[in-house]
C-alpha cells in the first residue's frame, strides 16, 4: 500500500515537471513570432495604448482610444529621427540593446548624491510598449530584458527605430510622431524642421507633463541640436560600409 502511494506521488510530481517544463518552453519560444512580425509590419496597438485606453475611459475621458497614425520611414523627416536618438539613445548603433556605458554612468551619478535615472535603451522601450505593464517590479524588468534580446537579435536596427517613433507616447491621448506632429504643429511629420524635431524630442521623457513649446522642452532642444550637429555614433564596420 504504501509502495502504491510512493510511486502515485513519484507519478503525480513526475507529471507537473513535465508540464512546467512544456510551459517553460513554450514561454521562451513565444516572443520569436511576435518579434518576427515586427520585421515587416507595425503593430495594430499595443500594451501601453491600451493601459491608456483603460485610464481614459476610466476618467471618462473622450475619445476613449489614443490617436495614432503610423507612417512610413521616408515620411518622417530625417531630424526627427536623429533628434529621438540624441536626447533618449545616442549610443543606439553601438550597443545590442542594453548600453551599459549609460548603466555604469547613471550608478556612478547615484553614488555621487545624485538622483537615480533610467537608462533604458530605445530598444528596451519599444519591447516595454509594446508588450508589457508600467511598473518598476523585477518581473517586469526581467521580461523586458528577455523580449529586448529577442527583438535585437531579429529585428534590423533602423526598423527598432521606426517602430519607436511610431508607438512612442507624445502627450496624453497621442500616439507615434505622425499624431504628434498633427497635434502641436499642425503639419505632416516629414515637414517637420530641425527645431520641431528637437522640440518634440525633448519631452519623451514625461510627455503627459511637459508640451513641446514650454520651458523644460526650450531648454532641453537647446542640448538636443547640440548633438544633432554630427551624425548618430555607429560601428566603425557601419562606417565603412
Amino acid at each position: 500500500m504504501a509502495r502504491r502511494r510512493s510511486s502515485a506521488r513519484r507519478g503525480f510530481v513526475s507529471r507537473w515537471l513535465r508540464r512546467l517544463v512544456i510551459v517553460a518552453l513554450v514561454a521562451l519560444v513565444i516572443p520569436l513570432p511576435l518579434t518576427l512580425a515586427l520585421r515587416v509590419m507595425q503593430p495594430p496597438t499595443t500594451a501601453m495604448m491600451l493601459a491608456r485606453a483603460w485610464q481614459r475611459a476610466w476618467a471618462g475621458e473622450k475619445p476613449v482610444y489614443p490617436s495614432r497614425t503610423v507612417v512610413a520611414h521616408d515620411d518622417v523627416a530625417p531630424a526627427l529621427y536623429r533628434a529621438v536618438l540624441a536626447a533618449e539613445d545616442d549610443r543606439f548603433y553601438l550597443h545590442k540593446g542594453f548600453d551599459f556605458t549609460e548603466i555604469e554612468k547613471a550608478i556612478e551619478e547615484r553614488r555621487a548624491g545624485g538622483r537615480l535615472r533610467g537608462a533604458s535603451t530605445l530598444s528596451q522601450q519599444v519591447a516595454k510598449n509594446i508588450f508589457l505593464w508600467e511598473g518598476r517590479s523585477w518581473v517586469r524588468k526581467g521580461l523586458e530584458a528577455y523580449f529586448t534580446l529577442w527583438l535585437e537579435i531579429v529585428v534590423p536596427k533602423d526598423r527598432i527605430l521606426d517602430l519607436y517613433v511610431n508607438l512612442a507616447e507624445w502627450g496624453d491621448g497621442t500616439f507615434g510622431v505622425e499624431a504628434a506632429s498633427q497635434r502641436y504643429f499642425r503639419k505632416s511629420a516629414k515637414s517637420l524642421t530641425r527645431d520641431q524635431a528637437a522640440r518634440l524630442a525633448a519631452i519623451l521623457p514625461s510627455p503627459r507633463r511637459w508640451s513641446p513649446t514650454g520651458g523644460t522642452a526650450t531648454a532641453r532642444s537647446r542640448s538636443i541640436l547640440a548633438r544633432m550637429a554630427y551624425p548618430a555614433p555607429r560601428p566603425a564596420d557601419a562606417r565603412r560600409s
